[in-house]
């Protein structure tokens, strides 16, 4: 009974959708409004229904009291965990939420070093995705202090068409990255908690040649305590590499799950020769789960 029950919901959202499309197309803006407000509310329609809203402006819209541009791109794979972890009751409002609080902490983390995100000059957003956080950045510096990369096509294209901001592909390896210029600020939230360890110090090093000199990298890892709620051992070196992750779009043994202990990271950014100093090592910063570094390029 509950499968019927389901396709007669599934039947019905994609009813409503249709309505609002249709009364898109005729004008109605009210009718149009009713529609997609009770299609964005079923899941197999919440997506396509909020993007048509967010496109045109309806009432009800999330960017009417967030500020920012909404849309969200259906190759998401962030939202996609919102939408299907079970204590979220409003993955749009969680999404929008998330990348709002994950501005906060970085602001609190560079305030913390005396280098407010503010006075940035310029700032790459390294493994960006699908615009989380970019969107809520942009609120903060202007599209034209802002650059994002990704090894994503589509993550990097709807950044630039749909937030503003240039961008440019980065790679699987890091020796094929290729910089258009030097940062500011080069911020990487949660990509060394996924790199496997034959890749982890490459990354760090050709990320701090993506650095200014006296500018900022700032980057998270999955630290001791993460390590302990998930319940995995790390090894002499203070390292643990899983092949799984949330990312459908890059390959488990280039990005999975990588847990990392303090001395484990120091040991690495000692391995550059003096190129950085560490500002600030701060456990469980963002969302409570992963530690923040911020290193300073000489």
């Amino acid at each position: 009974m509950s499968g019927l029950t389901a396709d007669f919901d599934d039947r019905q959202a994609a009813l409503y959708l249709a309505q609002g499309q249709a009364a898109l197309q005729a004008g109605d803006a009210p009718a149009a409004t009713a529609a997609l407000t009770a299609a964005r509310g079923h899941p197999v329609t919440r997506l396509e229904a909020h993007n048509l809203m967010e496109r045109h402006q309806l009432p009800g819209a999330f960017s009417e009291w967030i500020g920012v541009n909404c849309e969200v791109s259906p190759q998401d794979d962030i939202f996609r965990f919102f939408a299907g972890h079970p204590t979220s009751v409003n993955p749009l409002r969680d999404y929008f939420a998330d990348g709002w609080r994950t501005l906060s902490e970085l602001m609190l983390l560079l305030e913390s070093v005396q280098r407010p995100l503010l006075g940035a000059g310029s700032f790459l957003e390294f493994a960006s995705g699908h615009g989380r956080f970019t969107r809520h950045l942009v609120k903060a510096l202007g599209a034209e202090r802002v650059t994002v990369s990704d090894v994503v096509p589509d993550a990097v294209a709807f950044a630039r068409d749909t937030l503003g901001v240039p961008g440019f592909l980065s790679a699987a390896r890091p020796e094929d990255v290729a910089w258009p210029r030097r940062y500011g600020v080069v911020f990487v939230l949660s990509l060394f908690s996924h790199l496997p360890r034959a890749t982890w110090g490459a990354w760090l090093a050709r990320l701090v040649d993506a650095v200014e000199p006296g500018g900022l990298l700032v980057f998270t890892t999955h630290g001791t305590e993460a390590a302990r709620r998930a319940r995995v051992t790390l090894d002499a070196e203070g390292y643990f590499f899983a092949p799984s992750s949330e990312s459908t779009a890059i390959d488990a043994q280039e990005y999975g799950t990588a847990f990392t202990d303090e001395a484990f990271v120091r040991a690495r950014t000692a391995e550059l020769a003096g190129t950085v100093e560490v500002l600030r090592w701060a456990p469980m910063w963002f969302w409570h789960h992963q530690d923040a570094w911020v290193l300073q390029r000489r």
